[in-house]
């Protein structure tokens, strides 16, 4: 029993260390993208909009990572017995809720916050200040409280959400998920 402890510690100390390294360059990736397109926008309703998106992606995955961690597998099985699209895969989701939950909040949660933070600098610096040197600091401050409370407000919102009715949202998960299944093997076949 002790040597079995210890395979799980190993693996959960290996995922933690993908993750990270994951972690870092997605969040290079991600951010490199995003500022090269920012410094492309003229528009500052495209900007905002870019904002919102990644605010929003962060908020919805952050339902998803608590939802996967407090749903129920009791439902699902009897809806894969029956074969039901989706339902196999949340009940995977289900008994990997500890990993999904990490990669949901922490990995995208936390990438999405940076990211927005930074969309959030940009937008100030291109739209508002314009590099001068003696603009005022207003935009800025504005700028990040409206993130913030976009964020925190809509992740409070959504945790709420989420225990209530993590059951529903992990079908739907689910069923998203064995749709990008479908896909994937419909497009593996055409090659």
């Amino acid at each position: 029993m002790g040597h079995s402890g210890k395979g799980k510690k190993m693996s959960n100390l290996q995922f933690a260390l993908i993750v990270s390294i994951g972690t870092f360059f997605a969040a290079a990736f991600i951010n490199l993208t995003s500022q090269s397109i920012l410094n492309k926008i003229t528009q500052l309703y495209i900007a905002i909009g870019l904002l919102l998106a990644v605010i929003f992606l962060g908020i919805i995955f952050d339902i998803i990572g608590v939802a996967v961690a407090v749903a129920d597998e009791a439902p699902f099985h009897a809806r894969a017995a029956r074969r039901m699209p989706g339902a196999k895969e949340a009940l995977k989701l289900i008994r990997n809720a500890d990993r999904v939950s990490n990669f949901c909040n922490d990995v995208i949660g936390d990438i999405c916050g940076t990211l927005s933070g930074g969309i959030g600098a940009v937008i100030v610096f291109n739209f508002f200040t314009m590099g001068a040197e003696n603009a005022s600091r207003m935009p800025d401050v504005i700028i990040a409280g409206i993130v913030a409370a976009l964020t925190v407000g809509g992740k409070a919102f959504g945790k709420s959400f989420a225990n209530r009715c993590s059951d529903g949202i992990m079908w739907k998960v689910g069923k998203i998920v064995a749709f990008r299944q479908k896909l994937s093997r419909k497009n593996a076949k055409a090659k």
